[in-house]
């Protein structure tokens, strides 16, 4: 293992964010702070708790999982495309470097920004709402399967994407809807059977149900099962790269 290459690129990308601070970690604290404020006041006057657990608490966990979805997707994605658009990515290539070390540095750099930003936004949160994690352990440990599976997804999209209209199309047009849709800002329970059961349908549910379990004990899913979605999504997603590395699927061509 050359850790040394894994280092590089790690650190490069840890580079890129600070360099972009303000895009990278104040924008998406603001704009979280606003759902905060604009959810809080218009939406917790009128609905003032769910399963005993304030509102604006109990839209905590969905906030922040909205929040490091999209990071860990955009950050994954972005540090592979640049490289192709750029040209760079033959050198990163040609050099004595293997694509496990390479998925190691990028994605681990993803997943490091996303995490960082997720525990701003946690913290953030207690300046509006009393949040309590009953769970530590397994709070720690969905947002760490979060962020690298999702991470894992960006790298790939962005080894997918030939352009930066494809770049955005899913983290912009298919994860908003699916965590807004994915009990964010709802329980399931509130909806008829009929909508309950299509809900279900929605891996991102999964993801807030069991993250939400983890603060306040209430879950719209199992937690075992949330668990075993994410793992199983985590499995997929580097079964796939397995295969782009094998046959250089976008890489090599």
């Amino acid at each position: 293992m050359n850790f040394e290459a894994i280092k590089s690129i790690y650190y490069f990308e840890m580079a890129r964010t600070r360099r972009t601070l303000l895009q990278s970690v104040i924008s998406p604290v603001i704009s979280t702070s606003l759902y905060f404020i604009v959810f809080g006041a218009a939406v917790g006057s009128r609905i003032q708790e769910v399963e005993g657990v304030s509102y604006g608490a109990f839209i905590t966990p969905g906030l922040i999982m909205l929040t490091l979805l999209g990071q860990c997707i955009g950050n994954g994605s972005f540090g592979i495309y640049f490289p192709k658009f750029t040209g760079t990515i033959y050198e990163i290539l040609s050099a004595p470097v293997a694509m496990t070390e390479i998925l190691i540095g990028y994605v681990g750099a993803a997943a490091t920004k996303g995490l960082i930003i997720g525990v701003i936004i946690l913290l953030t949160a207690n300046l509006f709402v009393d949040v309590r994690i009953e769970h530590p352990f397994m709070m720690v440990l969905f947002f760490l399967l979060t962020a690298i599976s999702f991470s894992l997804f960006g790298f790939m999209i962005g080894i997918w994407a030939t352009n930066f209209e494809q770049l955005n199309l899913i983290p912009m047009l298919v994860v908003p809807p699916l965590t807004f849709l994915g009990g964010s800002f709802y329980s399931i329970n509130m909806l008829p059977p009929f909508w309950q059961a299509v809900s279900h349908f929605n891996p991102v549910l999964y993801l807030v149900s069991g993250f939400r379990w983890s603060f306040y004990g209430i879950a719209d899913v199992n937690p075992l099962v949330s668990l075993g979605m994410i793992s199983l999504f985590l499995v997929i997603c580097l079964s796939t790269l397995g295969w782009i590395f094998k046959t250089g699927y976008r890489l090599r061509n």
